[in-house]
């Protein structure tokens, strides 16, 4: 009896790539099998939540009308994208093979799973190669899948269309006329459109939210690891506190990928733009941050057919009606469903403006409630962005903006007449990029020597493939079914990064996930288009490490970054010795490989010393020196020089040695030293600089982070 007691309580086994299983347990049972030996750890599956085409272009993946460019078009066929989120919809364009397109990989193992709605036969084709769903965690958690009223689909077939628009982001094929009601028209294609796809639908639609619990997510790295994928894209996580490294399943199976060669990205979360807020922030895996593109959607607002102003939206149909005021329908003008005094808006376009804690969202369902025609939503600077609609039709203006409308409308003697053109599409006119205010900051709450974010990419206004039957805001009173969507977030900048990752992994298949990160981040810029430091979103200064990592994803550069940073399991064990762990807990994760010691008595140096291709010293109180070692990836056939050159943090002296760096076909890594000397007496604050070597065509940037910390001991 307690034997099948056992069984029913076990949801998965895991046995292809590690070694576990997640079951339902009490806190007793929990508690002794923690401490049976042998067992690395017992952790509770939390639920973590979803981080929700001219992005490619703008990245200098460029098509013209007939061809791509040679990148894009000889590379990719080998490699399988392994996508992690709510599912696929198989019908779309992105997802149908393209004429030329090879069989299958003989080193795939993976399958396409029947399920509600998906027939693999019909599904699953040379483009779309693998396909399956993870419910048992989530139904553990939350009852089994309520379909009345909360469509979802149970098999791979997506729903919420999250997981549609970031896999078509990273690999989608190449579909001409792709628009959103006739807005962003181009052609839409992946970062690697001759990549295959492998869909693991773990995130699940609970009333239009998705939700990922860790069992299911362990599941799927299981079988995905087995399966034979090279590159994963998960654009999910937790928001701070965040769970120690072997308490959380993205972390644990993102560790076995790397060990495996298979690279992870993650998505760094929506939480900015305070400090300290960065999510997946494991050194064996990117972690990527949002920012805009140069596509902005000016939206035209006319008053009285005498005044314009300039808005920002996504809006398809034009609107009239009346301005009016918020303080008329709401208290103290606060737009909320709270502040309503219940008088109808009924055909007004109500002008609302930004107080601390309301967001557009909030006076989109008040205004709504109050039966209006639109919203003008008046916030600061640097959050004026285009969204699609979701509950009313919405201009974001900027605060000068809106306090002119609002004079003109306390100046008027009736209520303006307002009209509102539909939304058109500019490119090349704004500042670009941007890291948008959303993306969540670093450093890392729990291991601030490594640097989080690791890059920036696009995630703002992406257009990508969508469900038909899905509304794209998702809310049962839009009845607009569309195949093309727009979608915002750092889970839309994931599988950007993954998608050059795939390119990457084409053109270099003997690099590993370390070489991959270190060719992203080190041939970063860190300059918009206009030649100026990129904006940090949320405020009116530059952007810093924190908060786009090592600079602006540059795909054409990043196949050809001159020298690599490389990292073995070995590293991330000296990380793990620093974080605490001991050596039986490491053997029982590490897998068996040759010369790799697991013992922590043998590991010495501090995280710096972890050769990361940023350098992040979050406790400097008195000189230190930090190692690195970088391999020449460019030309081994002759010799090569590079130059170092370092520019130094505010208050921080840095010494570079040896300043040159002579490679040969004989001599292709070389390791060179940086000492780092406080010059200043300071606690809690951090400055930047930066390291660079360059042959003259290769320049290696490497971001420095510094905190010195002496107030208390500081001598000169």
């Amino acid at each position: 009896m307690r034997l099948l007691d056992a069984k029913r309580s076990i949801l998965y086994s895991y046995s292809n790539s590690f070694s576990g299983f997640s079951a339902k347990l009490n806190s007793s049972q929990a508690t002794i099998l923690a401490r049976i030996d042998k067992v690395v750890s017992v952790f509770r599956s939390k639920t973590l939540k979803l981080h929700t085409t001219r992005s490619w272009d703008f990245l200098g993946l460029t098509l013209d009308e007939t061809r791509v460019t040679p990148m894009e078009f000889t590379n990719g066929q080998d490699v399988v994208v392994g996508i992690f989120d709510t599912g696929v919809w198989p019908e779309s364009e992105s997802f149908q093979e393209k004429p030329g397109m090879r069989p299958i990989p003989s080193s795939w193992k993976g399958v396409c799973v029947e399920g509600e709605k998906f027939e693999p036969a019909k599904a699953c084709n040379r483009k779309l190669i693998g396909a399956r769903y993870y419910l048992k965690g989530f139904e553990q958690e939350y009852g089994p899948l309520n379909m009345s009223g909360n469509p979802e689909y149970r098999s791979a077939r997506d729903f919420l269309g999250h997981g549609t628009h970031t896999a078509s982001t990273a690999a989608g094929s190449i579909v001409k006329n792709a628009s959103f009601f006739g807005i962003g028209q181009g052609t839409a294609r992946g970062g690697a459109p001759w990549a295959r796809v492998a869909v693991y639908k773990i995130c699940w639609g609970i009333n239009g939210v998705g939700s990922c619990t860790e069992a299911d997510i362990l599941a799927a790295f299981d079988d995905a690891l087995h399966d034979g994928v090279h590159v994963i894209s998960a654009s999910f996580g937790a928001t701070p506190p965040l769970s120690p490294f072997f308490a959380s399943s993205a972390d644990i199976g993102s560790f076995h990928a790397m060990q495996l060669g298979i690279t992870v990205v993650f998505s760094a979360g929506n939480d900015g733009p305070e400090p300290s807020l960065v999510q997946n922030v494991a050194p064996w895996s990117l972690c990527v941050a949002a920012s805009t593109i140069d596509r902005s959607f000016p939206t035209e607002i006319v008053l009285d057919r005498n005044f314009t102003i300039m808005g920002q939206s996504i809006i398809s149909k034009e609107i009239k009606g009346r301005l009016a005021n918020a303080i008329t329908y709401f208290v103290d003008g606060v737009c909320s469903l709270g502040n309503w005094n219940k008088k109808l808006a009924t055909g007004r376009v109500v002008l609302c403006f930004y107080t601390p804690g309301l967001v557009y969202e909030i006076a989109q369902v008040a205004v709504k409630t109050a039966k209006g025609l639109g919203l003008i939503f008046a916030e600061p600077f640097t959050k004026p962005i285009a969204d699609v609609d979701d509950d009313i039709p919405t201009l974001h203006v900027d605060i000068n903006q809106g306090t002119i409308i609002g004079n003109y409308l306390a100046e008027s003697l009736k209520l303006p007449v307002v009209q509102i053109s539909p939304s058109k599409t500019i490119i090349g006119k704004s500042p670009a990029p941007t890291v948008v205010y959303f993306s969540s900051r670093g450093p890392s709450s729990i291991s601030p020597d490594i640097l989080k974010p690791d890059i920036t990419a696009p995630g703002i206004n992406i257009l990508a493939a969508w469900p038909p039957q899905t509304p794209p805001t998702l809310q049962p009173s839009d009845d607009r079914l569309v195949r093309w969507n727009f979608q915002s977030g750092t889970s839309m900048s994931c599988p950007h990064v993954t998608g050059v990752g795939a390119l990457l992994k084409s053109v270099h298949p003997g690099w590993s996930p370390a070489a991959t990160r270190s060719a992203i981040m080190t041939t970063a810029y860190t300059r918009d288009a206009s030649h100026d430091s990129i904006l940090a979103g949320g405020s009116m200064a530059g952007s810093t490490p924190f908060d786009m990592g090592a600079g602006h994803i540059n795909p054409l550069k990043a196949m050809d970054p001159g020298l690599i940073y490389d990292m073995k399991t070995s590293d991330y064990i000296l990380f793990l010795c620093n974080m605490g762990y001991t050596q039986e807990r490491i053997e029982r994760i590490v897998l068996p490989s040759p010369g790799v010691d697991t013992n922590c008595k043998n590991m010495h140096g501090p995280n710096a010393n972890i050769n990361y291709p940023s350098i992040s010293v979050p406790n400097l109180r008195s000189p230190i020196t930090i190692k690195r070692t970088v391999r020449n990836v460019g030309c081994g056939k002759k010799t090569t020089v590079y130059f170092g050159v370092a520019k130094e943090p505010d208050g921080v002296e840095v010494v570079i040695w040896p300043r040159v760096l002579i490679f040969s076909p004989s001599k292709q890594e070389i390791s060179y030293y940086i000492t780092l000397k406080p010059l200043k007496k300071s606690e809690g604050r951090y400055d930047f600089g930066e390291i660079v070597w360059s042959d003259g065509f290769h320049h290696v940037r490497s971001p420095l982070v510094v905190l010195v910390n002496n107030s208390d001991d500081f001598t000169m």
